[in-house]
């Protein structure tokens, strides 16, 4: 085992321990796009469950979208390879989003909700309790900045997620792990990537663009991407502005030194006025 291997099976089996996301006897789909991401996760989850360190009924799911130049021909071999229970299901998604999306228009939001929509059916379908996807600390990063970006929210991909409808927990293990490493672990493996050709040949894509910024402000810190991540569990309430979260009306300017149980005090006061 490398020591890129290593670090991912670290930081994947403490993100589980952290969030708790797995319990014995789960029945688990890991998505698998045939990206780098989803193969490390398939490649990692795989050798932890046959070494015993998880008891899961476990199967990888790829989603056919009959994209442009889609051939998992590789993928197939690669997980019959390695003795990987899977199911490939095709789904013309692709028709939809070229024929609802402006050609000058990104594809992505409508091409993932479809997606998305077809994992939670055939997680459904099949009795199946955990949805695995490949997200990493980088994607987290990204998303928390487009989030305030483009939708003035504060919000990004959760470790752990109970969809709306309740019928579905969507798990993340791979958010402490950085993309650098997955890279370098893919071609390690020399896994039969996929590329992406319905949206690849989009430019300026907003999620590059923050990218980029990102990169551009760790070359002057590299601390700036781990604090980012590092922001979204040290939350304080009482210095934001969601009156669902702290209602500064019940801390009016009497009982701020009265009021022990009052988060404002004089000095965060300071920081909202």
């Amino acid at each position: 085992m490398t020591q890129t291997e290593k670090k991912l099976h670290f930081y994947i089996t403490k993100a589980i321990a952290d969030y708790k996301m797995l319990q014995k006897g789960d029945k688990v789909m890991i998505c698998l796009s045939g990206g780098k991401d989803s193969f490390t996760l398939v490649k990692v989850m795989h050798d932890l469950v046959a070494n015993g360190t998880y008891d899961l009924d476990l199967i990888v799911y790829t989603l056919d979208q009959t994209q442009p130049g889609w051939d998992d021909s590789g993928l197939r071999q690669y997980l019959e390879d390695h003795n990987i229970t899977y199911i490939i299901e095709k789904r013309d998604t692709y028709s939809v989003v070229i024929d609802k999306v402006p050609e000058n228009k990104t594809y992505c939001s409508l091409c993932s909700r479809l997606r998305r929509g077809n994992i939670y059916r055939f997680a459904r379908d099949n009795h199946i309790n955990k949805i695995m996807l490949g997200h990493h600390r980088d994607d987290v990063i990204e998303s928390a900045l487009m989030s305030m970006f483009y939708q003035g929210k504060v919000k990004s991909m959760p470790a752990k997620l109970l969809t709306e409808d309740k019928q579905n927990v969507v798990i993340r293990p791979m958010v402490y792990c950085q993309e650098r490493d997955i890279a370098r672990f893919a071609k390690e493996q020399a896994f039969p990537i996929i590329p992406c050709n319905l949206c690849g040949t989009q430019e300026n894509l907003k999620r590059q663009q923050v990218k980029n910024l990102i990169h551009e402000l760790a070359q002057q810190n590299p601390i700036i991407p781990q604090n980012i991540f590092a922001s979204l569990s040290n939350v304080v309430p009482s210095h934001l502005y969601d009156q669902n979260l702290f209602d500064t009306r019940e801390c009016d300017q009497e009982r701020i030194y009265a009021d022990s149980n009052c988060l404002i005090t004089n000095e965060s006061s300071e920081h909202l006025f």
